[in-house]
């Protein structure tokens, strides 16, 4: 995922005319491309970007901690019925978060996706530690606004213990996964990442056996309630451990399959036709460095 998101305002060139979303044809221009927006018209300022990225992991703990507080209150004592409440609840806050601060920073959410898109190039390194420190800042505050919203004390302790290496092993393909399935759609069908991420996510709450954190922010947030959704602080070193590692290993693996294309100097990114590309479209980025 880049730092400017998904591409949502695009214009189609089919047959050499352009038209707006299917409408009817308005000026010509070189044959099937795919012109995508990036930060040209309405460039954002790092400031900007880091409040989205704040504003946005709060609202994704947010969602997070509350829907596991009220699943477990009226699940009457289901595990399993508390566990789908709190996984479909967050699926759904990521599609509707991506798809609301996409455009803006990226909507990383995650500093190992932060890291992994600095690491291919989208995201300039100056960008990283600013990125982080709101997701960590942003993470705490949605963990205290669930807290204040269903009456519990605005941070405590986590007591739930999520130790053992298959747990941490769990975190490693978690992230493994999360990065995958970022590095697969955010280069080959941009238009399909809030959809894949919330998709995996809501999936991988059931097939790991640590439900999934992926996320260090989250995982040291969580660690502060001792909730449904919460971690034991003695156990969060081994899952930001693992997820590091897991994410480094997808964006490695994705760097060989689907290599970074040159693109030339320019604010706009174009996606080239499978015909041009090999069998592929390939999403080429704008060299163009962030705003300060």
């Amino acid at each position: 995922m880049s730092r400017t998101g998904v591409p949502f305002l695009f214009t189609t060139r089919q047959g050499g005319a352009e038209t707006d979303g299917g409408g009817p044809p308005k000026r010509m221009h070189p044959p099937r491309e795919i012109a995508v927006s990036e930060r040209a018209s309405n460039p954002q300022t790092l400031r900007q970007r880091i409040v989205a990225e704040a504003v946005g992991t709060a609202f994704l703990l947010a969602a997070v901690v509350g829907s596991g507080i009220m699943g477990e209150r009226l699940s009457g004592g289901n595990v399993a019925v508390a566990l789908l409440a709190n996984a479909l609840a967050t699926g759904a806050a990521l599609v509707a978060l991506i798809l609301t601060f996409g455009p803006i920073s990226g909507a990383h959410f995650n500093p190992a996706v932060t890291i992994a898109d600095a690491a291919r190039g989208a995201l300039g390194w100056r960008d990283v530690l600013p990125y982080v420190v709101a997701q960590v800042a942003g993470a705490f505050s949605g963990v205290a606004a669930a807290h204040l919203m269903f009456g519990e004390p605005v941070f405590f302790a986590s007591r739930h213990p999520r130790a053992g290496g298959a747990q941490a092993f769990s975190e490693f393909v978690a992230t493994f996964g999360l990065l995958a399935v970022i590095g697969g759609c955010a280069q080959l069908r941009s238009s399909a990442v809030p959809f894949a991420v919330a998709a995996y996510i809501t999936a991988a709450y059931w097939f790991t056996a640590s439900t999934s954190f992926a996320n260090p922010a989250v995982t040291l947030a969580r660690s502060a309630s001792d909730t449904f959704a919460g971690i034991r602080p003695a156990d969060v070193p081994a899952f930001i451990l693992a997820q590091l590692l897991g994410a480094g290993a997808a964006t490695a693996l994705f760097r060989w399959l689907v290599p970074p294309r040159a693109a030339p100097p320019s604010t706009v990114a174009t996606i080239r036709p499978a015909a041009a590309d090999d069998g592929a479209n390939v999403l080429a980025r704008s060299g163009v460095n962030s705003p300060p």
